[in-house]
């Protein structure tokens, strides 16, 4: 997994957010699938991602490397 990916979703993990902390967990525990973090954090970006917050621009690098790590 790449670095950046893997920083990323340790912030997400570590957010205290059930929306988006445990399909993070799991996901780099290995026991989480992607389309299930990518749906979290496609929601998780459509409900706060334009608040200004410091997770706004990493909801949108995640799915990019995310997409990126599948091709």
């Amino acid at each position: 997994m790449k670095e950046e990916l893997k920083n990323i979703l340790t912030k997400f993990a570590e957010s205290g957010w059930d929306l988006i902390d445990k399909p993070a967990m799991d996901y780099l525990s290995g026991v989480g699938d992607k389309a299930t973090l990518v749906k979290a954090i496609e929601q998780a970006d459509e409900q706060c991602g334009s608040c200004g917050c410091e997770f706004d621009p990493l909801y949108k690098r995640a799915l990019e490397l995310l997409q990126i790590q599948c091709t």
